[in-house]
């Protein structure tokens, strides 16, 4: 059941996501009188779910069924199809218009609108422009008025740059939504009390359980959970701490960059062992324990918070504990086996990590969700480039749809699907506007040249360069699946 949470998760994610940047490809191709050929939410490779289009002023609609056949298989100069064997006579050609059959490229001067059945994207096909569909035949005929070949320079920079522009203003959108409805809710970095709890790679740089993090660099921070990412980031060298009142400089070797990324817990928030819940049929329900409860001892060692007890019930897996806790004023002592995986079955809580929350009005949350959005572009142009970087090697976390779902929860929490999706927009963004052939930037790249140079790359250019980037496009969805399943295997 998880799993599939997960997946409907992604898939209306993702959903949202391609139809608002197909969207804003047709919304400027029609704004500047371009024929839209099809816009389809999903891929309809060999069939489609359902395709409908305006014919002679009415909708027509078909279910279920394979695509049709093309009837612009060979084209003469003058847009006449020549037509196999089977089809004519040894000396008759007959206009595309006048084909007999059912088959919707009769009427191309309406858009074909669909949904196919590979939830794996979708897109918008504009007359006269060299995109994945690869039709040549027509790129040899004049161009017309109504293709995208035809149009000025300028409107077709537009009509590239459109589901870019879509993403990030979705993104912006959800981010006002979201700051006006949630508000701001975070740990503040000032209110880690109990300092740090680190993993043993903290530990290795220097960093000790009670560290109270105070400036990176310099930089003091607003967020606890920034401290990681900011990190990597920025390259760190030096991480101020305060060390039983004194101030200590922890110096960050570059070397230590591409482990911190990949360690899930890295510096944590040390919490005092109070019981928040208590899970049905636990041992701890079994022995007695409550919420509130707090542990002070288990088997005669002193508990001040989770680490140290989570410590000693990892040494007694599979056994039977003492366990001393605080009950109001009162102390208990209950004995309480211990699982295999070293846990008792409770939740914790700590009262002293208190959550900083703002609120904001209709109004105000518009520029706070502008400030997000735009940070989050600049945050994930930094995240490519630690891609390339040696020291970083942010290339083996890569991955495909397999680690976008999963950073899904696997229970609905419309909060966080909809902070996980403007995330996601702003990826598709920058993404597409890499200067890659057969993404948004590629083309846009193409156009730019021909505006600066005034002139125009050669179909037989544009169409080469398009497969090289499909094939590059490829390469890489291959290269983070891999990943993944390297993930998996290893884990």
């Amino acid at each position: 059941m998880d799993i599939l949470i997960k997946i409907l998760q992604l898939i209306l994610s993702l959903s949202i996501l391609v139809l608002v940047h197909e969207f804003g490809h047709f919304f400027f191709a029609r704004l500047f009188k371009m024929r839209v050929d099809k816009f389809y939410m999903f891929f309809n490779a060999y069939g489609y779910i359902v395709k409908f289009k305006k014919i002679n002023g009415k909708w027509a609609i078909r279910w279920f069924s394979r695509n049709d056949k093309s009837t612009r298989k060979k084209l003469d100069e003058n847009g006449v199809e020549v037509l196999d064997k089977k089809r004519r006579t040894e000396t008759e050609l007959i206009p595309l218009a006048e084909l007999p059959d059912d088959n919707w490229n009769k009427y191309p001067e309406t858009t074909e609108w669909g949904l196919g059945w590979l939830p794996l994207g979708g897109y918008c096909k504009i007359n006269g422009m060299i995109d994945e569909s690869m039709d040549k035949e027509q790129m040899k005929l004049p161009a017309q008025p109504h293709e995208f070949r035809a149009k000025p320079a300028w409107q077709r920079l537009f009509v590239m740059i459109g589901g870019v522009l879509f993403n990030v203003i979705l993104a912006i959108i959800i981010y006002w939504g979201i700051l006006f409805t949630w508000g701001d809710n975070y740990l503040a970095n000032r209110d880690v009390k109990n300092g740090v709890y680190c993993s043993p790679l903290a530990k290795e740089i220097g960093f000790e359980n009670g560290d109270k993090i105070l400036s990176l660099d310099g930089d003091t921070i607003e967020k606890f959970n920034n401290i990681q990412i900011k990190i990597i980031r920025k390259r760190v060298k030096n991480v101020e701490v305060e060390r039983n009142g004194e101030k200590i400089i922890i110096p960050v070797a570059d070397t230590f960059l591409s482990k911190i990324l990949k360690d899930k817990e890295f510096l944590s928030a040390r919490m005092r062992f109070i019981i928040s819940n208590v899970q049905d049929e636990s041992a701890a329900q079994k022995a007695g324990l409550q919420k509130n409860d707090r542990v002070i001892a288990i088997n005669s060692q002193n508990v001040n918070y989770f680490d140290e007890g989570s410590r000693i019930l990892s040494e007694n897996k599979s056994k039977t504990v003492e366990i001393k806790i605080l009950r109001n004023n009162d102390t208990l002592v209950f004995e309480t086996a211990v699982s295999e995986q070293g846990k008792i079955g409770v939740g914790l809580s700590d009262s002293l990590l208190k959550s900083t929350h703002i609120s904001y009005g209709f109004f105000e949350a518009l520029p706070a969700g502008i400030s997000k959005g735009f940070n989050g572009i600049k945050d994930y142009v930094t995240d490519l480039g630690l891609i390339f970087s040696p020291t970083v090697k942010a290339g083996d976390s890569v991955g495909s749809f397999i680690s976008i779902g999963n950073i899904f929860p696997s229970l609905w929490d419309w909060e966080r699907f909809w902070q996980l999706t403007a995330l996601l927009s702003i990826m598709l963004a920058v993404i597409n506007i890499l200067p890659i052939p057969a993404l948004d930037g590629g083309h846009t790249v193409f156009v730019l040249y021909e505006i600066i140079f005034r002139r125009k790359p050669s179909d037989k250019f544009l169409e080469s360069a398009q497969m090289v980037g499909m094939i590059l496009l490829l390469a890489l969805m291959l290269f983070a699946l891999g990943n993944d399943i390297i993930k998996f295997v290893i884990k």
